[in-house]
Protein backbone atom coordinates (compact mmCIF):
# COMPACT_ATOMS: atom_id res chain seq x y z
CA UNK A 1 0.00 0.00 0.00
CA UNK A 2 0.94 3.43 -0.86
CA UNK A 3 0.23 7.31 -1.13
CA UNK A 4 -1.10 8.25 -4.84
CA UNK A 5 0.07 11.50 -5.79
CA UNK A 6 -1.11 13.21 -9.27
CA UNK A 7 1.02 16.41 -10.07
CA UNK A 8 0.27 18.98 -12.52
CA UNK A 9 -1.68 16.25 -14.52
CA UNK A 10 -3.09 16.81 -18.43
CA UNK A 11 -4.89 14.83 -20.91
CA UNK A 12 -5.04 16.33 -23.86
CA UNK A 13 -6.69 14.07 -26.92
CA UNK A 14 -5.95 14.61 -30.73
CA UNK A 15 -7.84 13.98 -33.47
CA UNK A 16 -6.71 14.86 -37.23
CA UNK A 17 -8.66 17.63 -38.68
CA UNK A 18 -10.24 18.44 -35.17
CA UNK A 19 -8.98 20.60 -32.73
CA UNK A 20 -7.08 18.79 -29.70
CA UNK A 21 -9.57 18.56 -26.54
CA UNK A 22 -8.12 19.70 -22.85
CA UNK A 23 -9.97 17.12 -21.64
CA UNK A 24 -8.22 17.30 -17.92
CA UNK A 25 -6.29 20.48 -16.67
CA UNK A 26 -3.06 20.69 -14.12
CA UNK A 27 -5.04 18.27 -11.44
CA UNK A 28 -2.96 17.87 -8.55
CA UNK A 29 -4.08 15.87 -5.79
CA UNK A 30 -2.52 13.71 -2.97
CA UNK A 31 -4.05 10.46 -1.72
CA UNK A 32 -3.17 9.14 1.56
CA UNK A 33 -2.48 4.90 2.05
CA UNK A 34 -6.20 3.51 2.75
CA UNK A 35 -8.31 6.65 2.10
CA UNK A 36 -11.37 6.50 -0.37
CA UNK A 37 -11.55 9.05 -2.95
CA UNK A 38 -14.92 9.77 -5.16
CA UNK A 39 -14.32 11.45 -8.03
CA UNK A 40 -17.54 13.63 -9.03
CA UNK A 41 -18.86 15.82 -12.05
CA UNK A 42 -21.23 15.78 -14.77
CA UNK A 43 -20.68 13.89 -18.43
CA UNK A 44 -17.52 14.84 -20.11
CA UNK A 45 -15.87 16.93 -16.74
CA UNK A 46 -13.14 14.85 -16.93
CA UNK A 47 -13.30 12.18 -14.17
CA UNK A 48 -12.92 8.74 -16.17
CA UNK A 49 -10.12 10.55 -18.04
CA UNK A 50 -8.29 10.70 -15.36
CA UNK A 51 -8.97 7.27 -13.63
CA UNK A 52 -7.66 5.71 -17.26
CA UNK A 53 -4.95 7.65 -16.96
CA UNK A 54 -3.99 6.24 -13.08
CA UNK A 55 -5.02 3.17 -14.36
CA UNK A 56 -2.33 3.53 -17.31
CA UNK A 57 -5.26 3.01 -20.47
CA UNK A 58 -4.58 6.72 -21.14
CA UNK A 59 -0.74 8.46 -21.89
CA UNK A 60 -0.35 11.57 -19.77
CA UNK A 61 -0.48 14.40 -21.92
CA UNK A 62 1.96 16.08 -19.25
CA UNK A 63 2.49 15.86 -15.51
CA UNK A 64 3.31 13.32 -13.02
CA UNK A 65 1.40 9.96 -11.23
CA UNK A 66 3.18 8.34 -8.84
CA UNK A 67 2.18 5.56 -6.38
CA UNK A 68 4.21 5.37 -3.64
CA UNK A 69 8.05 5.79 -5.09
CA UNK A 70 6.92 4.32 -8.21
CA UNK A 71 6.67 6.57 -11.48
CA UNK A 72 3.34 5.10 -13.13
CA UNK A 73 3.51 7.66 -16.33
CA UNK A 74 5.36 4.47 -18.74
CA UNK A 75 4.07 1.65 -16.69
CA UNK A 76 1.43 -0.91 -18.56
CA UNK A 77 -1.19 -1.25 -16.76
CA UNK A 78 -0.44 -4.79 -15.93
CA UNK A 79 2.69 -3.29 -13.61
CA UNK A 80 0.96 -0.97 -11.77
CA UNK A 81 -0.44 -3.12 -8.87
CA UNK A 82 -3.78 -1.70 -9.88
CA UNK A 83 -7.18 -3.32 -10.31
CA UNK A 84 -9.98 -1.42 -11.86
CA UNK A 85 -13.64 -2.66 -12.02
CA UNK A 86 -14.67 -1.05 -15.60
CA UNK A 87 -18.14 0.73 -16.27
CA UNK A 88 -18.44 -1.95 -19.03
CA UNK A 89 -17.65 -4.75 -17.09
CA UNK A 90 -14.89 -6.57 -19.88
CA UNK A 91 -15.86 -9.79 -18.25
CA UNK A 92 -14.62 -12.68 -19.91
CA UNK A 93 -17.59 -14.57 -21.88
CA UNK A 94 -16.19 -17.95 -21.66
CA UNK A 95 -15.30 -18.10 -18.18
CA UNK A 96 -17.77 -18.34 -15.16
CA UNK A 97 -18.79 -16.19 -12.93
CA UNK A 98 -16.40 -17.90 -10.12
CA UNK A 99 -13.66 -17.90 -12.62
CA UNK A 100 -13.84 -14.15 -13.72
CA UNK A 101 -13.74 -13.18 -9.96
CA UNK A 102 -10.81 -15.29 -9.14
CA UNK A 103 -9.08 -14.98 -12.42
CA UNK A 104 -6.42 -12.24 -10.99
CA UNK A 105 -5.77 -14.70 -7.82
CA UNK A 106 -5.30 -18.14 -10.28
CA UNK A 107 -3.12 -16.00 -12.31
CA UNK A 108 -1.09 -15.45 -9.16
CA UNK A 109 -0.67 -19.02 -8.69
CA UNK A 110 -2.98 -18.31 -5.19
CA UNK A 111 -3.31 -21.73 -3.62
CA UNK A 112 -7.08 -23.59 -4.81
CA UNK A 113 -8.17 -23.36 -0.94
CA UNK A 114 -7.40 -19.83 -0.65
CA UNK A 115 -8.67 -18.75 -4.00
CA UNK A 116 -12.06 -20.33 -2.75
CA UNK A 117 -12.58 -18.73 0.47
CA UNK A 118 -12.29 -15.43 -0.89
CA UNK A 119 -14.20 -16.02 -3.87
CA UNK A 120 -17.24 -17.42 -1.54
CA UNK A 121 -16.19 -13.96 0.57
CA UNK A 122 -16.78 -11.67 -1.93
CA UNK A 123 -19.66 -13.15 -3.62
CA UNK A 124 -21.24 -13.47 -0.52
CA UNK A 125 -20.56 -9.66 0.27
CA UNK A 126 -22.16 -8.66 -3.26
CA UNK A 127 -24.52 -11.25 -3.47
CA UNK A 128 -23.88 -13.09 -6.21
CA UNK A 129 -23.35 -16.18 -4.78
CA UNK A 130 -26.14 -18.03 -6.64
CA UNK A 131 -24.88 -16.78 -10.19
CA UNK A 132 -21.34 -17.99 -9.51
CA UNK A 133 -21.55 -20.88 -12.11
CA UNK A 134 -23.23 -19.06 -15.15
CA UNK A 135 -21.82 -17.50 -17.74
CA UNK A 136 -21.72 -13.29 -17.96
CA UNK A 137 -23.76 -13.57 -21.53
CA UNK A 138 -26.57 -15.40 -19.08
CA UNK A 139 -26.93 -12.76 -16.69
CA UNK A 140 -28.68 -9.37 -16.32
CA UNK A 141 -26.06 -6.24 -16.20
CA UNK A 142 -26.55 -5.70 -12.77
CA UNK A 143 -24.78 -8.92 -11.77
CA UNK A 144 -22.55 -8.33 -14.39
CA UNK A 145 -21.76 -4.91 -12.51
CA UNK A 146 -21.13 -7.09 -9.52
CA UNK A 147 -19.74 -9.47 -10.74
CA UNK A 148 -16.93 -6.79 -12.13
CA UNK A 149 -16.62 -5.39 -9.04
CA UNK A 150 -16.27 -8.56 -7.29
CA UNK A 151 -13.29 -9.19 -9.32
CA UNK A 152 -11.64 -5.64 -8.77
CA UNK A 153 -11.77 -6.16 -4.67
CA UNK A 154 -10.76 -9.55 -4.48
CA UNK A 155 -7.48 -8.85 -5.41
CA UNK A 156 -6.75 -6.01 -2.58
CA UNK A 157 -4.26 -4.07 -4.89
CA UNK A 158 -1.96 -1.58 -4.11
CA UNK A 159 -4.43 0.70 -5.47
CA UNK A 160 -8.46 -0.03 -6.64
CA UNK A 161 -9.82 1.53 -9.31
CA UNK A 162 -13.84 1.45 -9.58
CA UNK A 163 -15.66 3.42 -12.82
CA UNK A 164 -19.59 4.02 -11.68
CA UNK A 165 -18.66 1.14 -9.71
CA UNK A 166 -22.98 0.37 -9.04
CA UNK A 167 -25.08 2.10 -11.59
CA UNK A 168 -26.46 -0.40 -13.14
CA UNK A 169 -27.96 -1.70 -9.51
CA UNK A 170 -31.31 -0.89 -8.05
CA UNK A 171 -32.12 1.87 -5.66
CA UNK A 172 -32.50 -0.24 -2.47
CA UNK A 173 -29.80 -3.05 -3.41
CA UNK A 174 -27.41 -0.03 -4.00
CA UNK A 175 -27.73 1.46 -1.25
CA UNK A 176 -27.34 -1.53 1.28
CA UNK A 177 -24.01 -2.49 -1.25
CA UNK A 178 -22.98 1.08 -0.21
CA UNK A 179 -22.22 0.32 3.22
CA UNK A 180 -20.87 -3.35 2.87
CA UNK A 181 -18.40 -2.03 0.54
CA UNK A 182 -16.81 0.58 2.21
CA UNK A 183 -16.69 -1.29 5.41
CA UNK A 184 -14.83 -3.56 3.37
CA UNK A 185 -12.31 -1.66 1.76
CA UNK A 186 -12.09 -0.36 5.23
CA UNK A 187 -11.67 -3.26 6.85
CA UNK A 188 -8.71 -4.24 4.44
CA UNK A 189 -7.09 -0.69 3.88
CA UNK A 190 -7.47 -0.36 0.05
CA UNK A 191 -6.76 2.67 -0.98
CA UNK A 192 -9.41 3.64 -3.70
CA UNK A 193 -10.37 6.01 -6.33
CA UNK A 194 -13.80 5.84 -7.80
CA UNK A 195 -15.98 7.87 -10.42
CA UNK A 196 -19.22 8.62 -10.05
CA UNK A 197 -22.26 10.90 -11.87
CA UNK A 198 -23.93 10.57 -8.34
CA UNK A 199 -23.66 13.00 -5.58
CA UNK A 200 -25.22 10.68 -2.56
CA UNK A 201 -22.79 7.60 -3.65
CA UNK A 202 -20.03 9.83 -3.28
CA UNK A 203 -21.27 11.44 -0.14
CA UNK A 204 -21.68 7.97 1.30
CA UNK A 205 -18.48 6.10 -0.10
CA UNK A 206 -15.58 8.73 -0.05
CA UNK A 207 -13.33 10.01 2.50
CA UNK A 208 -12.84 12.82 0.07
CA UNK A 209 -14.28 14.10 -3.41
CA UNK A 210 -12.59 15.75 -6.02
CA UNK A 211 -15.69 18.18 -7.69
CA UNK A 212 -14.50 18.35 -11.46
CA UNK A 213 -15.74 20.40 -14.30
CA UNK A 214 -14.44 21.01 -17.87
CA UNK A 215 -11.47 19.06 -16.98
CA UNK A 216 -10.40 21.30 -14.22
CA UNK A 217 -10.14 20.40 -10.37
CA UNK A 218 -12.74 22.39 -8.64
CA UNK A 219 -12.53 21.50 -4.88
CA UNK A 220 -10.62 18.39 -3.59
CA UNK A 221 -12.17 18.34 0.05
CA UNK A 222 -14.74 16.10 2.96
CA UNK A 223 -18.14 15.53 1.89
CA UNK A 224 -18.86 18.18 4.70
CA UNK A 225 -16.82 21.07 3.54
CA UNK A 226 -17.64 21.15 -0.14
CA UNK A 227 -21.44 21.40 2.02
CA UNK A 228 -20.43 24.18 3.99
CA UNK A 229 -16.86 25.43 2.63
CA UNK A 230 -17.57 25.53 -1.35
CA UNK A 231 -14.60 26.79 -2.80
CA UNK A 232 -16.62 28.66 -5.95
CA UNK A 233 -19.79 28.76 -7.47
CA UNK A 234 -20.01 25.98 -9.13
CA UNK A 235 -18.94 23.69 -5.95
CA UNK A 236 -22.06 25.26 -4.12
CA UNK A 237 -24.74 24.99 -6.70
CA UNK A 238 -23.36 21.65 -8.25
CA UNK A 239 -23.28 19.81 -4.03
CA UNK A 240 -26.31 19.39 -2.69
CA UNK A 241 -29.92 18.11 -3.40
CA UNK A 242 -31.88 20.05 -3.72
CA UNK A 243 -28.29 22.79 -4.31
CA UNK A 244 -27.59 25.68 -3.18
CA UNK A 245 -29.80 28.85 -3.56
CA UNK A 246 -27.88 31.76 -5.04
CA UNK A 247 -29.11 35.38 -5.07
CA UNK A 248 -27.39 38.23 -6.81
CA UNK A 249 -26.43 40.59 -4.70
CA UNK A 250 -24.25 43.90 -3.93
CA UNK A 251 -22.44 45.05 -0.49
CA UNK A 252 -23.23 48.77 0.07
CA UNK A 253 -22.56 50.32 3.11
CA UNK A 254 -23.44 47.88 6.23
CA UNK A 255 -26.07 46.02 3.71
CA UNK A 256 -25.96 43.20 1.47
CA UNK A 257 -28.39 44.08 -1.18
CA UNK A 258 -30.54 41.43 -2.86
CA UNK A 259 -31.85 42.21 -6.11
CA UNK A 260 -34.46 40.68 -8.22
CA UNK A 261 -34.07 39.17 -11.60
CA UNK A 262 -34.75 42.29 -13.26
CA UNK A 263 -32.42 44.06 -11.53
CA UNK A 264 -34.96 45.49 -8.29
CA UNK A 265 -33.54 46.19 -5.23
CA UNK A 266 -35.38 43.02 -3.30
CA UNK A 267 -34.48 43.07 0.19
CA UNK A 268 -31.46 43.52 2.26
CA UNK A 269 -29.15 41.49 4.87
CA UNK A 270 -27.03 42.85 6.92
CA UNK A 271 -22.88 42.82 6.13
CA UNK A 272 -20.01 41.70 7.20
CA UNK A 273 -17.49 43.80 8.97
CA UNK A 274 -15.33 43.09 6.23
CA UNK A 275 -17.54 42.76 3.30
CA UNK A 276 -16.37 44.76 0.39
CA UNK A 277 -18.03 46.87 -1.82
CA UNK A 278 -19.95 45.87 -4.65
CA UNK A 279 -21.69 42.64 -6.89
CA UNK A 280 -21.53 39.58 -4.89
CA UNK A 281 -23.52 36.12 -5.52
CA UNK A 282 -24.82 35.39 -1.83
CA UNK A 283 -25.68 31.68 -0.97
CA UNK A 284 -28.10 29.78 2.05
CA UNK A 285 -28.79 25.99 1.36
CA UNK A 286 -32.18 25.54 1.72
CA UNK A 287 -32.03 23.46 4.70
CA UNK A 288 -31.03 26.57 5.96
CA UNK A 289 -33.87 28.51 4.98
CA UNK A 290 -35.84 29.23 8.62
CA UNK A 291 -39.82 29.05 7.38
CA UNK A 292 -42.08 30.49 10.14
CA UNK A 293 -40.24 33.21 11.82
CA UNK A 294 -38.32 36.53 10.80
CA UNK A 295 -38.42 39.56 9.42
CA UNK A 296 -39.08 38.32 5.93
CA UNK A 297 -42.54 38.35 3.86
CA UNK A 298 -42.28 35.38 0.98
CA UNK A 299 -45.02 33.72 -1.23
CA UNK A 300 -45.44 30.09 -1.65
CA UNK A 301 -45.15 29.24 -5.39
CA UNK A 302 -45.13 25.50 -4.32
CA UNK A 303 -44.72 22.86 -1.24
CA UNK A 304 -43.37 19.19 -2.20
CA UNK A 305 -43.84 16.52 0.44
CA UNK A 306 -41.65 13.80 -0.38
CA UNK A 307 -42.27 11.47 2.80
CA UNK A 308 -39.39 12.83 5.11
CA UNK A 309 -39.52 16.86 4.14
CA UNK A 310 -41.55 19.40 2.75
CA UNK A 311 -39.98 21.46 -0.46
CA UNK A 312 -41.17 24.63 -0.62
CA UNK A 313 -40.81 27.30 -3.29
CA UNK A 314 -40.81 30.67 -2.31
CA UNK A 315 -41.29 33.87 -3.82
CA UNK A 316 -39.34 37.13 -1.84
CA UNK A 317 -40.08 40.59 -3.89
CA UNK A 318 -38.89 38.86 -6.95
CA UNK A 319 -36.54 36.61 -5.56
CA UNK A 320 -37.45 32.87 -5.55
CA UNK A 321 -36.25 30.79 -2.55
CA UNK A 322 -36.07 26.84 -2.11
CA UNK A 323 -36.97 26.07 1.75
CA UNK A 324 -36.59 22.51 3.16
CA UNK A 325 -37.99 21.42 6.29
CA UNK A 326 -38.42 18.27 8.01
CA UNK A 327 -41.75 16.79 8.60
CA UNK A 328 -44.83 17.96 6.92
CA UNK A 329 -45.39 21.75 7.15
CA UNK A 330 -49.22 23.26 6.02
CA UNK A 331 -48.22 25.99 3.62
CA UNK A 332 -51.03 26.62 1.14
CA UNK A 333 -49.79 27.80 -2.77
CA UNK A 334 -50.82 31.55 -2.84
CA UNK A 335 -49.83 31.88 0.97
CA UNK A 336 -47.66 34.77 2.92
CA UNK A 337 -45.49 33.16 4.92
CA UNK A 338 -42.51 34.56 7.06
CA UNK A 339 -38.82 33.51 6.46
CA UNK A 340 -35.57 34.05 7.98
CA UNK A 341 -31.64 33.88 6.17
CA UNK A 342 -29.55 33.49 9.31
CA UNK A 343 -26.28 35.22 8.73
CA UNK A 344 -24.36 32.10 10.01
CA UNK A 345 -25.72 30.15 7.14
CA UNK A 346 -24.53 32.92 4.38
CA UNK A 347 -22.27 32.36 1.33
CA UNK A 348 -20.37 34.87 -0.20
CA UNK A 349 -18.90 34.59 -3.77
CA UNK A 350 -17.04 37.10 -6.26
CA UNK A 351 -19.44 37.64 -8.87
CA UNK A 352 -16.60 38.59 -11.54
CA UNK A 353 -14.57 34.88 -10.75
CA UNK A 354 -16.82 32.45 -8.73
CA UNK A 355 -14.74 32.00 -5.71
CA UNK A 356 -15.64 32.07 -2.56
CA UNK A 357 -15.45 35.62 -0.13
CA UNK A 358 -16.43 33.85 3.25
CA UNK A 359 -18.55 31.19 4.39
CA UNK A 360 -20.94 32.23 7.64
CA UNK A 361 -19.12 34.80 9.51
CA UNK A 362 -15.68 33.20 8.40
CA UNK A 363 -13.22 34.07 5.60
CA UNK A 364 -13.24 31.51 2.82
CA UNK A 365 -9.17 32.02 2.57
Amino acid sequence: MAELNLVAVDKIYQSRGKPPVHAVQGVDMSIADGEIIGLLGSSGCGKTSTLRMIAGFEDVSRGEIRLGSRLLNDLRPAERGVAMAFEGYALYPPLTVRDNVGFALLRAKTPKAEIERRVAEIAHLLEIEEILDRYPPTISAGQQQRTSLARALIRRADLSLLDEPMSQLEPQLRAILRARIKDFIIEHKMTTVFVTHDQTEALALADRIAVMEGGVLQQFATPADLKERPANLFVASFIGEPPMNIMDGEVVGPEIVIRSARGDRAFALQAGPHDRPGKIGVGIRPHRVQVGEGPLQGQVVSNQWLGDQTHLGIEVEGVLLVAVTDGALEARVGETVPLLLPDDALHLFDSTSGQALRHGASSAR
